[in-house]
């Protein structure tokens, strides 16, 4: 049976997942100035940047977490800090515009590289998931296992959601151009999940260290 933290962790990762950001202003920019199939390339790209950073993040902690218990718990509660601090951005952030879309047209494998490196080299993107992972490892099983199994989980749902973004904006391209900007309520939505799971985190019991 699904334990309550993975599924709070599912919960979290879909709505962050489907909260406009970053990513999602990326591949709508993509799709908007070329078509379907650049944005669906560019929605892998990111993925694999991700899925790369998720990988990095969680080499990272598991490393931790076999130095001692002490030291995980100060990244975990580091973590939970740095969850309520993007939510306050994300909170006091102002609506902007999407990004001017480039007129240039590229090819999928030129789209899939260029949205690899805009994920890969994103410095926020890694320590996003160093702060949210750490908050979800199961005392008692693989530190590993379970940060990599968590963050592809994480990038598998991301994946998804943006590739629902790039059929949406292919079919409603027109009115998409028209409104791009007008999401007054997703930072709000973000900001609370960001501050909820550093409250979450916070109280969360550490695994024991050895």
């Amino acid at each position: 049976m699904m334990s309550p933290q993975f599924a709070t962790f599912l919960i979290a990762s879909l709505i962050l997942a489907i909260t406009p950001g970053p990513g999602v202003i990326y591949v709508l920019t993509r799709t908007l100035s070329q078509d379907r199939g650049a944005g669906l390339a560019s929605v892998c790209g990111i993925a694999l940047g991700n899925l790369a950073n998720a990988a990095v993040a969680a080499l990272g902690v598991a490393v931790v977490i076999a130095a001692s218990a002490a030291a995980f718990s100060v990244v975990k509660f580091a973590g939970a800090a740095y969850l309520v601090f993007l939510g306050v951005q994300a909170l006091r952030a102002r609506p902007r515009a999407q990004a001017r879309a480039v007129s240039v047209r590229m090819s999928p494998a030129r789209l899939l590289r260029a949205a690899f490196f805009v994920a890969l080299l994103n410095p926020k993107t890694a320590l996003f998931f160093a702060a949210l992972l750490p908050q979800f490892i199961q005392p008692g099983a693989a530190p590993l296992a379970q940060t990599l199994l968590l963050g592809s989980v994480f990038v598998a749902i991301a994946f998804c959601t943006d590739t629902v973004y790039v059929f949406a904006a292919a079919a409603l391209s027109g009115h998409i151009r028209r409104h791009a900007s007008s999401r007054p309520y997703g930072r709000y939505i973000c900001a609370a999940t960001f501050m909820g799971l550093g409250v979450y985190a916070a109280f969360a019991r550490a695994p024991a260290g050895k």
